[in-house]
């Protein structure tokens, strides 16, 4: 008996036929909308009480402080479809950055050699964990909850290892120049984090690949009858994740130029924070790339808003907190919805 070919559509990607796709698409859009919505309410309050948030100076500082959050995002996004989640992120933006940190220092290599090395191998080291969160999670049946918990003490317990507890700084002036560096204006680092965003909408959009790892999430046994093998699409939803990071990590050492083994504590809450405001289902399935990108606005514009008005630094984690059980709330009723409907 033939295997089907991977140009198959699952079964569980669209049960009540083609005539449901726009419906689909249509519950997609408004949900975005809603969420650009929320960031122009945001946007406006915060531009009313404080006459520096609009600003060309502090729109670019909003810029720049979310192209790292939205790197990490956009790796949850592709674990967090399939019904996943990453607890390791942050932990591994510190190794990633260590690693990349002391390639960077290495005499022996010419400048653009050792960017062009320590960028791939912060890429390569956050792949590979990825790669081992999701191998473990999907060919032992752990909870990627537990694992990547796990993970999250090795990467740190690693970078700290690695440096002996000691940050590495005084990197190449070509290097540490991109972290402030515009491109018609706008910052570098969030046009990069836009580049990932537009990968990951193509990947997910417009690819087999994309269409399986939403319907993983929808429907995994259906994926696997259909002859798929699931595990591979799993662990590559890790693996993506996890090179997102080293991406990440590379713009963090730019910006602040600075790789320090402590770095990334609470990263992993922001990005999944981003993912869950933006629209994804934690139940898997469903959610886009662009109200991910949208989610990481609105923390950003939040933090940052919060600052100029002088909110208090615990008064602004209570307030972030907020959201977040919001969107939850936001998000399991709309699951419970639509399964009554």
């Amino acid at each position: 008996m033939s295997k089907p070919s991977d140009t198959a559509i699952p079964a569980a990607r669209a049960p009540a036929g083609a005539a449901s796709l726009l419906p689909a698409r249509l519950r997609g859009l408004l949900r975005e909308s809603g969420i650009a919505f929320a960031l122009l309410i945001l946007i406006a309050v915060f531009s009313l009480l404080s006459p520096l948030f609009l600003t060309a100076d502090n729109v670019s500082n909003i810029f720049t402080q979310i192209a790292i959050n939205i790197c990490l995002a956009v790796g949850m996004t592709f674990v967090v479809l399939i019904g996943g989640i990453d607890l390791s992120v942050g932990s591994l933006t510190a190794l990633c950055a260590v690693v990349a940190g002391t390639v960077l220092k290495l005499d022996s290599l010419s400048v653009g050699a050792a960017i062009a090395l320590a960028v791939a191998a912060s890429v390569a080291v956050g792949a590979v964990c990825g790669l081992i969160n999701g191998s473990v999670s999907s060919h032992w049946g752990v909870p990627s909850f537990i694992v990547t918990l796990g993970m999250l003490y090795v990467a740190r317990g690693a970078a700290l290892q690695w440096t002996d507890a000691r940050s590495i700084y005084e990197f190449p002036d070509l290097f540490n120049e991109f972290g402030t560096a515009t491109v018609a204006g706008m910052p570098a680092l969030f046009l990069v984090s836009l580049a990932l965003v537009g990968l990951a909408w193509v990947v997910l959009t417009r690819t087999v690949f994309g269409r399986i790892i939403y319907a993983i999430g929808n429907n995994e046994e259906a994926v696997r009858l259909a002859g798929h093998d699931i595990f591979r699409y799993k662990i590559l939803a890790f693996t993506i994740c996890g090179a997102a990071v080293g991406v990440a990590a590379v713009l963090y050492m730019t910006r602040l130029t600075v790789a320090s083994p402590i770095l990334g504590v609470g990263f992993e809450l922001n990005a999944i924070a981003a993912v869950v405001i933006g629209g994804t289902s934690l139940a898997g399935g469903r959610g886009s790339i662009i109200g991910t990108l949208l989610g990481a606005c609105i923390i950003g514009v939040l933090a940052n808003g919060l600052v100029l008005v002088e909110v208090g630094d615990f008064v602004r984690q209570m307030i972030t907190g907020v959201v977040i059980i919001l969107a939850v709330v936001l998000d399991t009723y709309r699951l419970r919805k639509a399964a009554r409907s």
